[in-house]
């Protein structure tokens, strides 16, 4: 299934796409795709009634609908740094051995299609195309990546947006560069595990003003989805809705000579094969 929260900001209502711009409607049966949904098996309990509201003819159109992020606000959303061998070496960095993990505030969440902010005293804002994990079970403690499949809900497409000059030079931990309002568009769909065959074998793409700027893959990742799942949760306790930035291919701003920044104005374009496609405009500074 393709789940995903249409409406104005705050005011998103639970659906499932069958198509690119259809859907059935969920709100009824669906409070929100959020932690109590997750927990409580809601994937599997919305299953029957989205193939038979599909099948009864209950199928709209989206029309001029906002498109949300398809997950309500998570608890925490976690993500993994350098976890591309070919983006480690346009960073001139090593490839880790053991995943770098950094957190990222969850009010960045914002939708697909939503615009971007630079934030104030920016010089160095930058784009990063990402597969990003849905956690549907709570996971502490996992005894195996194979165990780890069980707790992933599906796969969603994110902008890891970044402000490089705060994440590397203002001195302590990534989150500063990270963490601005605006900074994760996410969606538009969350397809469940079940939707890709191979999760390890996606293309990813992002352009910037029609200039293609990442062309990479899934199949260069370090650490897998089911291991980075097993991995954190030797540390920390995961919970349902949760999501996982799994890192991004070459070709974001900071790896060019010279760099290229994003500036007001500016229009990100990016998909993940069988994830769906985003676009966003950039802002200036609020």
């Amino acid at each position: 299934m393709k789940l995903a929260r249409i409406g104005a900001a705050g005011e998103e209502k639970p659906v499932a796409f069958v198509g690119d711009d259809t859907y059935v409607d969920l709100s009824d049966v669906v409070t929100d795709f959020d932690e109590a949904f997750f927990a409580g098996g809601g994937i599997d309990r919305i299953r029957p009634v989205v193939a038979e509201r599909a099948s009864a003819g209950g199928i709209r159109p989206l029309l001029d609908q906002r498109i949300g992020a398809p997950i309500a606000r998570p608890h925490q959303i976690i993500c993994v740094g350098l976890n591309y061998r070919d983006h480690a070496a346009e960073t001139g960095q090593a490839v880790p051995d053991e995943p770098i993990l950094f957190t990222k505030s969850p009010n960045t969440l914002v939708g697909p299609y939503d615009d971007v902010r630079i934030p104030r005293g920016s010089t160095k804002p930058d784009w990063e195309v990402e597969l990003g994990i849905v956690i549907g079970r709570r996971a502490s403690y996992l005894d195996s990546p194979e165990q780890a499949l069980d707790h992933i809900a599906g796969w969603v497409l994110v902008n890891d947006v970044s402000e490089r000059a705060f994440q590397l030079e203002r001195g302590g931990q990534w989150l500063k560069g990270k963490s601005a309002e605006t900074f994760n568009p996410t969606g538009p769909w969350l397809v469940t595990r079940d939707e890709v065959p191979d999760v390890l074998d996606l293309g990813m793409r992002l352009d910037v003003n029609g200039i293609r700027r990442q062309d990479g893959s899934t199949s260069t990742m370090v650490f897998d989805p089911a291991f980075i799942v097993h991995y954190i949760s030797q540390f920390l306790v995961l919970e349902p809705g949760d999501l996982i930035n799994t890192g991004t291919p070459p070709g974001v701003g900071m790896g060019f000579q010279p760099p290229i920044w994003l500036q007001p104005g500016d229009v990100m374009e990016l998909e993940i094969d069988g994830l769906g496609s985003q676009r966003q405009t950039v802002l200036a500074p609020r």
